[in-house]
């Protein structure tokens, strides 16, 4: 489909999406498809906030920051956690890592969720632990897992 061109009047711009193709709005009395205006709003305030809390390069920073954080202390653990993705393939929002057993990573979950760090249970078909670190979590929430994992760490060696 095409759109109007406003520097050319009537002129048509090809491979425009329906939806923008103002031509066929007008036409169809803006019914031809609604955008969602709730996600677009939703996406408007999201984006406001990322550029207050700083832009890209901050939510860069912290990103490395959290997964750091995590991915230090199951190096660091002497093969009590391991992480099978070679370290230059390695997720910043989903820190999956195992322990030596799957008795002890249902321990670890359990222990986690008296601690109200929940939705650390792997994915059903891989197993593991996985540690979702999406921007909306805080450096303070993944400060706490990780205080819970040198914690659980000690306490299990």
């Amino acid at each position: 489909s095409s759109g109007i061109n406003a520097e050319y009047g009537d002129e048509r711009i090809h491979q425009v999406p329906k939806i923008w193709d103002f031509k066929l709005q007008v036409g169809g009395n803006s019914c031809l498809n609604t955008p969602n205006v709730f996600s677009i709003y939703v996406t408007n305030l999201v984006l406001k906030h990322n550029i207050k809390m700083g832009g890209l390069k901050y939510l860069h920073e912290l990103s490395y920051k959290k997964s750091s954080t995590l991915y230090d202390i199951i190096d660091d653990s002497n093969g009590f956690y391991t992480c099978k993705i070679t370290k230059d393939a390695r997720s910043r929002m989903n820190i999956t890592f195992n322990l030596a057993s799957k008795e002890l990573e249902a321990e670890f979950v359990k222990q986690a969720a008296d601690l109200n760090i929940v939705g650390v249970k792997g994915h059903r078909s891989v197993g593991g632990i996985r540690a979702s670190v999406y921007n909306a979590v805080t450096l303070e929430s993944v400060q706490l897992l990780a205080n819970f994992m040198n914690s659980f760490m000690k306490n299990h060696l």
